[in-house]
């Protein structure tokens, strides 16, 4: 009997570390287990219907096709939005979330006071992901089924980090700074107030300096920096932010399609300490694709394996939003980005450190 009890002791605590394993907020794979980050790069239409898409973590060494849709419920997203999908349905006590998108669907139209930024923070007071990514309309309000289907046609990026619930303080600090279009929301009123601020959006710079930078440590130990700019910063992100702190020359990846917005030139000027090119065609998969396919952002810096995912295009017109990205140094992550670039724009005296 004694060995009975026993018996059923361990199960009960197995089971009870499995289920908080389980529900731990966290990014998560394929498979659902835990990473401390990871990056997807969504293929354009034409590759599976647009729902394919890459993967690369610590462990891959570069990327590696998922064998899921982007919209599976079994897939990297919807594993790692599970605790928020549980959420609409349980309510479940000591959670909160923010969905920031400047693209929000519904036919809701956004004042571009607010950030061009978009993605997913979420966290209860032990971890959090923030989710930084450039679809509009995801994840779709309140949905179970969170993939918009408006997010089949162009490729598209997403970087997933997890951190410790007290990291949320800088990450809420580095929102007001964007200021994004916090379109659904629930922060408890005992988590950070900075999170409260961004839910809200009430709250963001009004004296200089309008950018912030800031060093974030994942769960993992791996070492961050958050870009931040305010809409009054009025320069671009990229050479007027980025390449001053890398001190190396940029290759950046924004949208094509411009309307009737004026699309900044590869940045070779001597009042920058190096360059800034755009990338116009990049290589996924064997197939070739123009920056008007590829709404995707991010920008890499392959000399000293720097690569960022970021918010912003080089418009003229988002010199005056707000936005930022998300960077971090491996040279596996660098290279793997670096192969992607088909051509890219020159500047008018030919320099290259490709």
């Amino acid at each position: 009997m004694a060995r009975y009890r026993t018996m059923m002791a361990l199960l009960l605590t197995v089971g009870i570390v499995f289920q908080l394993s389980e529900s731990r907020v966290t990014c998560r794979n394929d498979k659902g287990n835990e990473v401390d980050w990871y990056i997807l790069y969504k293929l354009p239409l034409g590759s599976s219907n647009g729902l394919s898409y890459l993967y690369m973590d610590e462990s891959t060494n570069g990327w590696k096709l998922s064998r899921n849709t982007i919209g599976s419920s079994s897939g990297t997203l919807g594993n790692t939005m599970k605790p928020l999908l549980d959420y609409y349905v349980r309510k479940t006590e000591g959670f909160g979330y923010i969905l920031y998108n400047d693209q929000p669907g519904n036919n809701r139209t956004v004042s571009s006071s607010y950030g061009h930024s978009k993605g997913v923070v979420m966290l209860d007071k032990d971890t959090g992901v923030w989710l930084s990514h450039s679809t509009p309309k995801f994840p779709k309000y309140q949905s179970q089924s969170f993939w918009p289907k408006s997010g089949n046609v162009n490729g598209q990026t997403f970087l997933c980090v997890t951190y410790s619930y007290g990291t949320f303080e800088q990450i809420g600090l580095q929102l007001m700074y964007i200021h994004p279009y916090a379109y659904d929301y629930d922060i408890p009123k005992t988590f950070h107030m900075e999170l409260q601020y961004v839910a809200r959006m009430t709250d963001y710079p009004t004296k200089d300096p309008f950018s912030r930078v800031e060093h974030l440590m994942s769960l993992g130990g791996k070492r961050f920096v958050s870009f931040a700019k305010h809409t009054r910063f009025h320069d671009d992100l990229y050479s007027g932010l980025i390449v001053k702190f890398m001190l190396e020359s940029l290759y950046v990846k924004g949208w094509g399609n411009k309307g009737r917005s004026i699309q900044l030139p590869s940045n070779c000027s001597t009042r920058i300490p190096h360059h800034v090119y755009n990338v116009k065609m990049v290589k996924l998969l064997k197939k070739v694709y123009n920056d008007t396919e590829d709404h995707s952002k991010w920008c890499v810096a392959p000399n000293i394996g720097w690569i960022c995912i970021a918010d912003l295009n080089r418009h003229e017109s988002q010199t005056n939003r707000g936005g930022g990205a998300i960077c971090f140094k491996n040279v596996a992550v660098a290279k793997a980005f670096k192969t992607t670039i088909k051509d890219y724009e020159r500047c008018v005296t030919p320099h290259s450190d490709l």
